[in-house]
């Protein structure tokens, strides 16, 4: 195919990616299908085509879904480039993109962000330390590679995923020291008049349900209401102990492992480069950037779906991006209106069920504020090396936002370029001077959105 020829840029090989290109070629659309990872599959299906884990029991059944999404790429409209960047987006939809092959310029009638969620960064002291790393970091490890965390092992913080790779290390025969829910009091009642609408997909439920007995049945400690957390150095400086608080105690336990977890957020970076409306969530205390039942977004031809849109799940994703690929496909008349709302119709009802209980989870789930705005002492931009601190004493001087701060001290200006501390350094400040999220805002992010090589500049030029 000519790279002037695409009716559509897809960036992102997630379940919302996969199920768009799937879709649009079954509409004769001509599909470019761009992803960082070397294989398909997003973190939900990471590695799916060859699984470390023999055992399927492991992962379950639910990741083995996968294998269908991935199967149908083989289409002859779909272009699959694995290992490719996209670090940049212009006005008429030409797409910079970096791989091991060079760099590139991709230009398509019409673009779909579907570049998932990343996990909320997990601020509290002693998180920076050897041993402590995300839930999801583990998920890969194990499904990659077949590896798995030091041991003994601990795992702290609130959400499903965090009872889901706990189920599954104990499968693989990781011996758990304890898992350590930092949900706070009075969270169940927050979510209960959301529950009418999670009863709506009761399947759901009992799955969450079923992993709380699987843990109690292999006899794993599970704390509850935790609070104070923190990671503990020996001499050597590598973790040794976690040190937290619950049931009216102070509780130490020795680990080499610490897995924590505080929820998902939209992946941002580049719908914020971009310059595209977004709103804060309250319940997910996140932002997620506008869009409209299609996907569509507030710049004419450009589309966000799955969890890159709001957090709402690989199931959920998987429809969101059908019904991008259907209204992709009437405006470049390849469905008339009529024929796109009656193939959309399936999707929009799986959709809404997904969704239906994303309201309770959320309200249940939601962080600690300890989290959300962790203590002075706290590092918030590991980059920089930022603590919460030293932010407070930056509004307490003059500071009003997040890029403000960049003159201050370069919080945001390192390497992650404020993945692991934009959602941080926007609470604190906000928390600090007393005012909402919103009016504080976010960092102003900037095309490249990954640190690039001159030679990549470069093979743009030729």
């Amino acid at each position: 195919m000519n790279s002037d020829t695409y009716d559509l840029a897809i960036v992102g090989a997630g379940p919302a990616g996969m199920a768009a290109a799937r879709t649009a070629a079954a509409q004769d659309l001509s599909i470019v299908l761009l992803d960082e990872q070397p294989a398909p599959g997003g973190q939900i299906y990471r590695s799916i085509r060859r699984p470390a884990p023999e055992d399927r029991r492991i992962l379950g059944p639910d990741y083995y879904h996968g294998e269908t999404l991935v199967r149908d790429l083989d289409h002859a409209r779909i272009e699959y480039r694995s290992g490719t960047t996209v670090w940049a987006l212009d006005d008429d939809h030409t797409l910079c993109a970096s791989s091991p092959e060079g760099s590139t310029r991709i230009r398509a009638k019409r673009i779909l962000l579907a570049t998932g969620a990343q996990e909320r960064p997990v601020p509290f002291p002693g998180w920076t330390l050897p041993g402590v790393m995300t839930c999801g970091a583990a998920q890969i490890l194990l499904k990659s590679s077949g590896l798995v965390p030091s041991q003994p092992l601990v795992l702290a913080g609130s959400g499903p995923l965090l009872l889901l790779i706990a189920a599954q290390l104990h499968r693989a025969g990781v011996a758990i020291e304890a898992v350590l829910d930092t949900t706070p009091a009075g969270r169940y009642l927050d979510a209960l008049p959301h529950l009418p609408g999670a009863l709506r997909n009761l399947p759901l439920l009992w799955k969450g349900l079923g992993l709380l007995r699987e843990l109690k049945q292999a006899g794993i400690k599970r704390f509850t209401q935790v609070s104070d957390l923190r990671a503990l150095a020996n001499k050597e400086g590598l973790l040794h102990q976690v040190q937290f608080h619950a049931k009216n105690a102070t509780h130490r336990l020795p680990a080499q492992s610490l897995l924590v977890h505080q929820g998902v957020v939209p992946n941002v970076q580049l719908s914020r480069a971009l310059g595209l409306e977004h709103r804060w969530h309250e319940l997910q205390q996140c932002w997620h950037p506008v869009t409209n039942n299609w996907g569509e977004t507030s710049r004419e031809g450009v589309f966000i779906s799955g969890d890159s849109a709001g957090i709402a799940g690989a199931k959920a994703a998987e429809q969101a991006g059908n019904l991008v690929a259907l209204e992709v496909a009437r405006q470049l008349n390849r469905l008339s209106t009529t024929q796109r709302d009656e193939q959309a119709c399936p999707a929009l009802k799986d959709l809404a069920k997904e969704r239906a209980i994303r309201p309770f989870l959320d309200a249940l789930y939601q962080p600690a504020r300890s989290f959300l705005s962790p203590s002075d002492e706290t590092l918030v931009c590991r980059c920089e090396e930022v603590s919460a601190g030293e932010l407070r004493q930056m509004v307490d001087e003059g500071c009003r936002g997040p890029n403000q701060t960049k003159a201050f001290c370069r919080s945001g200006m390192g390497p992650c370029q404020g993945r692991l501390c934009g959602l941080t350094v926007s609470q604190v400040i906000a928390e600090h001077r007393r005012v909402p999220v919103e009016e504080v805002g976010y960092y102003q992010i900037r095309m490249p959105i990954k640190p690039l090589t001159l030679g990549e500049l470069a093979d743009l030029h030729e």
